[in-house]
């Protein structure tokens, strides 16, 4: 009886220890996701400290969120609201060691009345992994 059970739960451990392995890159593309999803929800929000969190600082899609931040401020100056609605797939999430690229491609609309703009998008964005965190720091852009 002694035996099964040995064996029973060297199996359980077998299979928890294999369960774990190569999860970690799906883990990571999930998180890559994740975090461009969740950049352009914070952006859509208006919540720019937020939207800049998920950015590396000092980096070009930190800047270019501040811009971006900046824009949407002087169309509330100029008419009182104004809203940024991205919606947006992202695919193609590739992760080599510390570092991520992944497709996004959908619309953005600008509104500000009475002034309204939609547009398609599609690029690429790249993120590094700062402290078990992922990070945006540059995108590309295609037309």
């Amino acid at each position: 009886m002694k035996r099964k059970y040995f064996f029973v739960v060297l199996f359980l451990m077998l299979v928890i220890f294999l369960a774990g392995c190569g999860s970690e890159i799906v883990t990571d593309e999930v998180k890559v996701k994740s975090v461009i999803q969740n950049y352009f929800l914070a952006i859509n929000n208006q919540n720019w400290s937020k939207a800049k969190s998920y950015c590396i600082y000092d980096s070009e899609a930190y800047y270019d969120t501040c811009d971006l931040e900046d824009i949407i401020n002087t169309f509330i100056d100029q008419y009182t609201s104004a809203t940024l609605t991205y919606f947006v797939d992202i695919s193609n999430v590739s992760v080599i060691g510390s570092y991520a690229s992944a497709y996004y491609s959908g619309s953005l609309t600008i509104t500000a009345d009475p002034y309204s703009e939609s547009g398609s998008i599609s690029g690429y964005y790249y993120l590094q992994k700062v402290v078990n965190t992922w990070k945006i720091y540059g995108y590309d852009e295609t037309d």
